[in-house]
């Protein structure tokens, strides 16, 4: 046997099956670039798909938040778990965790991020990507208010924030529906700007070579030359 357990397991992760999109927005995409958005929404071919490494981190985030989702459902069965959000004719979405006051979601995070994170002075501007998809689950539910659950991988440890659902999050959230629906009613290419994690998204963008031949950098968060 000439293949590696690494090699096993890249493989394994690579030959997953292709997901079909819904051609809607999704949540899970709010607070960052809207062009990255749109391009999602219309299913554009990626031209830096995921790596071996981002896979094996999208797989451990999985692994983690299913385990954290059975346990809670182990000791509050009446929790309804991956509900499905199809209230609008432009976004669909999957709420982790829903009970009858509040809709959770959860996060798997790094010992650094996490170790950040504890310390961040303003965690709605902090994770404001994140907000937004749980309180847009929240005030479609017609909940009081939206959790964000951290996991840290290495030692399971936990973070958990809620904030209402007042008017600063409706108004976000419509915000943030009005701008996407602005550009895709008119069929228009939005312009690149990365939003979330500090203009740091680029990094990790499906279409950065793609937004470089159309004349931005998204890694320098700047106009290419």
């Amino acid at each position: 046997m000439n293949l590696t357990i690494q090699g096993m397991i890249d493989e394994v992760l690579a030959d997953k099956p292709v997901r079909k999109r819904s051609g809607k927005f999704s949540p899970s995409s709010f607070g960052k670039c809207y062009r990255a958005q749109y391009w999602n929404r219309k299913d554009e071919p990626q031209t830096n798909p995921p790596d071996a490494r981002t896979e094996r981190v999208f797989k451990a985030g999985n692994l983690f938040h299913d385990f954290v989702q059975g346990v809670i459902l182990s000791k509050f069965p009446e929790i309804k778990k991956e509900v499905l959000i199809d209230v609008d004719p432009d976004i669909v979405g999957y709420a982790d965790l829903v009970n009858e006051v509040e809709v959770s979601d959860i996060k798997s995070q790094n010992s650094k991020s996490f170790d950040y994170m504890n310390n961040c002075k303003d965690i709605r501007e902090d994770r404001k990507p994140n907000w937004l998809q749980v309180m847009y689950y929240a005030i479609s539910l017609g909940k009081q208010g939206a959790r964000l659950v951290f996991v840290e991988k290495d030692t399971l440890r936990i973070l958990e924030f809620h904030q209402p659902v007042d008017e600063y999050w409706k108004k976000e959230v419509s915000n943030e529906l009005k701008t996407l629906r602005e550009y895709w009613e008119k069929d228009e290419l939005p312009p690149p700007k990365p939003r979330a994690y500090g203009g740091k998204e680029g990094k990790y963008c499906g279409w950065k070579d793609k937004c470089l031949k159309l004349g931005f950098d998204c890694i320098k968060n700047k106009e290419a030359k």
